[in-house]
């Protein structure tokens, strides 16, 4: 029996542990070292740059002690000419500064465009490589918020972290360095303890605001998810006249959000309010002393701008500071969730070495298969049967017999709790998952299309194949005449979801993907219950036709669709409680001759109907 595995309420599957901000860290890594020589360059150009940075006050006190008599030479000659020179060196200096910035940012933009690029692509495919539960049990609104998130904050990071926080330090350790050489201890000693309360008050504050800024991420990925699952439904909230309901449990995400945003900006603002007393205060105090000094001849005019004006170069990045470290935590916040989705496991694994399997013919066993999606829900006890090369199975059954269930295990999309299924007598666990899928063509009940055109919709089966082979898989599932009469024929958009086709025309649409796709297994449910009966009788011819020399599986509500099947398999209660042809089930008189004589009673009463549904 299979082991009931640990599960997360939201997703079903396999829990990851929380990701710490070094395991993310280390996950993003990897991603940085596609362009080792542009990570280089780019740390130059960010040192080049403070290291004009901080030349620049030194300039502006030779500047102002020139222009003030102190500086060298003692002419009207000599003053004027001084401060040309240090005007022109200023300036060239303060643009070397800029120039330096933006060279670093144009070099290392294509490293972090990268980065985003890689993890997100690693992120969308393993999402597609988990398993089925997983997929149902998330709000794929949420799931594209975290993962847009998730991108953002890679971006966020790289450019910040690297080119705001290093600089920054470097930028500190730099101005305390010229502040105790050319001035003394005093000055650089004020510098760092401002430095560090700054630091240490934003990180106290920060920590504390991050349970607010989550809390105001859930309330608005809920409210998006609310949103996009409403308008997704939209014809479902039209058919109940639900649209104030919507509404009002939309409002309601929006006004718990509105209350989280709340708390966050008022956090918000204490942040501010301290970060601004710390540099108010440091700042007054360097300009007292710098003040006494000169007042005492130990410091002229332009030693005390210099010092004002490394000051004030100092906060202005260390206040901007304060705005990356939060954003830098959101950053993390939301990367931890990306970057978490790769924690999450498949219940469904491809064993080590898995071989790939290929056939031109296949032939099907189930072999006492038992499942349950829950240790007190089986679906399935004990079912075999088999279905020989090129020939077709029906199976039916009242809703809920487990006959969905079968397709979903023969695609693998689970994995039996006991028993054995097999293509050509290997064991599906055995053996890849992609090359198992790769044999197996499906038409479903429910038929989603992508919000592309017809043509892309039918090429789907098989990406690549040419108009000619679109077209002959549109005519084999009787769909050429409904697209001729299509103004913009193959190149009709057919909205989100296929909203803009009729239910037949989308089950057709999906026939001729799968005849596009031309496998050896083919897995029909319900594949014409969108069908008016004119419809169902013209595709049905198509789908004797395609099913000739293929292994079908059918699963079916309209017994009057399977009349020619092989063999017909009644599942009751997940077990089989009968099987034969379809003429066999009828002469013993049981399930199956029961069902079909419900279905011939309500065409007879109303000849006009189509074939009433038995399951």
């Amino acid at each position: 029996m299979r082991t009931h595995r640990r599960t997360t309420p939201d997703t079903g599957t396999d829990s990851a542990p929380p990701l710490t901000v070094r395991t993310t860290l280390a996950t993003l890594w990897p991603y940085m070292t596609e362009f080792p020589g542009r990570v280089v360059l780019a740390m130059a150009l960010l040192i080049g740059a403070k290291l004009a940075g901080v030349w620049l006050p030194q300039l502006l006190k030779h500047l102002v002690n020139a222009l003030s008599g102190h500086g060298p030479g003692g002419t009207t000659g000599a003053v004027i000419a001084v401060p040309l020179g240090l005007l022109l060196a200023y300036g060239l200096v303060r643009f070397l500064n800029v120039l330096f910035g933006e060279l670093r940012d144009v070099v290392f933009g294509k490293v972090a465009e990268r980065a985003q690029r890689r993890a997100a692509l690693r992120v969308f495919e393993h999402l597609h490589r988990l398993d089925l539960e997983f997929h149902l049990s998330r709000r794929t609104g949420g799931l594209a918020r975290e993962i847009e998130k998730g991108v953002d904050g890679i971006s966020f990071l790289l450019r910040f972290s690297l080119f705001n926080i290093l600089p920054t330090l470097l930028e500190i350790a730099l101005v305390a360095i010229i502040l105790w050489k050319q001035y003394d201890i005093r000055f650089a000693g004020v510098a760092l303890v401002s430095v560090v309360l700054y630091i240490g008050f934003s990180v106290w504050v920060t920590e504390w605001r991050t349970a607010l800024v989550r809390e105001a991420n859930t309330m608005d990925a809920k409210a998006s998810s609310r949103a996009i699952d409403s308008l997704l439904n939209y014809e479902t909230v039209k058919y109940f006249g639900n649209e104030r309901w919507e509404a009002q449990r939309y409002d309601d995400s929006m006004a718990a959000w509105e209350r989280a945003a709340a708390r966050n900006r008022l956090s918000l603002s204490s942040l501010n309010t301290g970060q601004s007393l710390i540099v108010a205060g440091a700042i007054t105090a360097m300009m007292w002393l710098a003040a006494l000094d000169v007042t005492q001849g130990r410091m002229n005019v332009g030693d005390f701008v210099a010092v004002n004006a490394y000051m004030v170069q100092l906060f202005v990045p260390l206040n901007f500071l304060g705005f990356v470290y939060r954003e830098i935590r959101r950053a993390l916040t939301d990367m931890q969730k990306m970057f978490g989705l790769l924690g999450q496991r498949s219940s469904v694994q491809d064993a080590p070495g898995a071989p790939a399997i290929a056939a031109q013919r296949a032939r099907i066993s189930f072999e006492r298969v038992s499942f349950g999606y829950s240790p007190a829900r089986r679906i399935l006890d004990g079912v075999s049967f088999e279905i020989p090369e090129g020939k077709k199975l029906a199976v039916v059954g009242a809703s809920g017999a487990g006959k969905s269930t079968l397709a979903r295990l023969l695609f693998r999309f689970y994995d039996p709790n006991a028993g054995h299924i097999r293509i050509n007598g290997r064991d599906l666990r055995e053996l890849s998952q992609d090359s198992v899928r790769a044999l197996i063509g499906v038409v479903p009940q429910d038929t989603v299309l992508f919000n592309d055109t017809i043509e892309y919709n039918i090429a789907y089966g098989r990406p690549g194949a040419s108009r000619a082979e679109v077209e002959r898989a549109a005519r084999q599932a009787h769909l050429d005449h409904f697209i001729a009469q299509l103004p913009e024929g193959y190149d009709t958009l057919v909205g989100e979801r296929g909203l803009k086709v009729s239910g037949g025309e989308k089950q057709r649409i999906a026939i001729a993907r799968a005849l596009l796709k031309d496998p050896p297994i083919l897995i029909l449910d319900e594949a014409t219950s969108s069908l008016d009966s004119a419809a169902e009788q013209a595709i049905l011819g198509a789908l004797r036709e395609a099913t000739e020399r293929r292994t079908t599986l059918v699963i079916a509500h309209r017994l009057s669709t399977i009349t020619d099947a092989d063999e017909i398999v009644v599942l009751d209660r997940g077990r089989i409680v009968e099987r034969g042809t379809h003429h066999e089930l009828l002469g013993r008189g049981g399930a199956y001759a029961t069902l079909w004589a419900h279905q011939r009673e309500q065409t007879l009463e109303d000849p006009a109907a189509e074939p009433a549904p038995v399951a």
